[in-house]
């Protein structure tokens, strides 16, 4: 049975509010000030407190702050007679999880409170998001999917020549930060980084952006200015959306690459670069080429080192991971709290597809964590498209455990994901590796950290070498 602390100074109210809570089966605690409430949670440790604003005493308001330092996780609806708007915002800043007015409608507390408990009594991760302080502001990238190994794998591999590099992939994929990562892993990582977005200017424009321009070079252009070329002199350059260049300025971007050289607009000499050309489409380059769009040659230069980004849809196992990683962000950004999530909203996020993919996931926490009055992160915050899926798609397709826990830590759902496809393949433990996305040797040593063993009448399909491994160590 749920315990109630209400805390308000109108004994009439309390005696209401009493009456109507215990006949939904509700054990509930009355108190008239903040003090007596304040001795109450010591005592009684309530599942939910509703709270008064205006009392006798110190407010409820002033009192808020008490309360949620005692008792952390425990829900709180301020309600008050007074319809100000200040008071409302500051309730909720200071941790309330929802407001109501007197007088008070029951079937909306009602709704309320079913709300909040269903959400503190589901199934909550606890995410590791502690903010970052100082460095290299960029986000870095996340993943343990075998499609996101193979991307770190090509990154080690080509970061440190200066060969030309084309990231292909969905939009919303992260392609700038892979060349973000190739620049902090090659030859000159403190050298500058300078990005463009061919689609974002008309030709003139992006001729001079790239290249720069002379006094006089055209109208408006009243002095002289370096170009990105010049500015990246021996770092990198990064050109966004290379599919939306113009024939013409593909001509003038493919000498760049043959001679390492370029001429700034309206200028008579030839200006020498030493920076690294990485380029990034979200569209099919060669279809591009036999529709007479892109050029050929200019095709294979850029395509030196292709690297292509998955979808999130096909990366689903990093979902928990780029979650973890982007609330940090967020809560720095934002300046909130937020690391907890209900096991409903990871099963949203496992059913729904993300046409817009990392971007989208990021688009939908920071929405959310707007809204959200606690540290936790439930489906009701959710956009109704994302949450829509787990009914039109039928039984969960959660890759976590959806045992009934009050709380799991990363570890917990680590082991339990390892566990069942250990068991769904009945101990192979090369289909396991497959599965996971992991070596052998993480996987040998994440069986010995959790303990894990085989079932009755299962075998564990372990080689005679792994085994021995295991008894000996990696």
């Amino acid at each position: 049975m749920n315990k109630i602390l209400v805390v308000d100074d109108d004994q009439a109210s309390c005696r209401t509010l009493q009456l109507h809570l215990r006949s939904q089966d509700f054990q509930v605690t009355i108190a008239h000030s903040v003090d007596e409430g304040l001795a109450a949670i010591n005592r009684d440790k309530p599942d939910l407190i509703i709270l008064d604003i205006r009392m006798p005493g110190r407010s409820g308001l002033e009192g808020l702050p008490e309360f949620k330092t005692l008792l952390p996780r425990t829900p709180v609806i301020m309600i008050t007679a007074f319809h100000d708007m200040e008071s409302t915002i500051d309730a909720m800043q200071r941790g309330a999880e929802d407001y109501s007015h007197k007088p008070i409608d029951i079937d909306e507390l009602d709704a309320a409170i079913h709300r909040i408990l269903s959400a503190r009594d589901s199934n909550e991760t606890v995410l590791t998001t502690e903010r970052t302080t100082g460095g290299d502001s960029t986000p870095t990238m996340v993943g343990r999917s075998r499609p996101m190994k193979e991307v770190f794998k090509t990154i080690g591999l080509v970061a440190k020549n200066p060969a030309t590099v084309l990231i292909t992939g969905d939009s919303g994929t992260g392609k700038e930060l892979v060349a973000h990562a190739i620049h902090r892993s090659g030859i000159n990582p403190e050298g500058p980084f300078v990005a463009v977005n061919c689609a974002a200017l008309v030709e003139t424009l992006l001729e001079s952006d790239m290249f720069g321009h002379e006094k006089g070079a055209f109208t408006g252009a009243v002095s002289k200015q370096a170009g990105k070329f010049a500015l990246a002199r021996d770092g990198t350059i990064f050109l966004d959306e290379i599919s939306e260049m113009s024939l013409a300025m593909q001509a003038k971007l493919l000498r760049v690459l043959q001679n390492r050289e370029f001429t700034p607009l309206g200028g008579k000499s030839t200006l020498r670069t030493n920076a690294r050309v990485i380029a990034a489409t979200n569209v099919d380059l060669l279809d591009r080429v036999h529709g007479g769009l892109f050029r050929e040659d200019l095709y294979y230069r850029l395509q030196v080192v292709n690297i292509h980004l998955p979808p999130l849809r096909a990366r689903k196992e990093d979902i928990l991971d780029l979650t973890q990683a982007l609330l940090a962000r967020i809560n720095q950004d934002m300046h909130s709290e937020v690391n907890r999530i209900t096991q409903q909203v990871l099963d949203c996020f496992y059913h729904y597809d993300w046409p817009g993919n990392v971007r989208e996931l990021e688009n939908v926490l920071m929405k959310s964590v707007a809204l959200c009055p606690g540290n936790t992160l439930t489906a009701d915050l959710l956009p109704d498209t994302i949450c829509n899926h787990i009914e039109s798609n039928g039984a969960a397709l959660s890759s976590l455990d959806s045992r009934a826990l009050a709380e799991q830590s990363l570890e917990e759902i680590e082991k339990a994901h390892v566990e069942r496809v250990l068991k769904a393949h009945n101990w192979h433990r090369g289909q396991t590796c497959e599965v996971l996305g992991v070596s052998r040797p993480r996987l040998r040593r994440m069986i010995r950290q959790y303990n894990l063993t085989p079932p009755n009448g299962m075998t564990d399909t372990a080689e005679v070498g792994e085994l021995e491994s295991d008894r000996n160590g990696d």
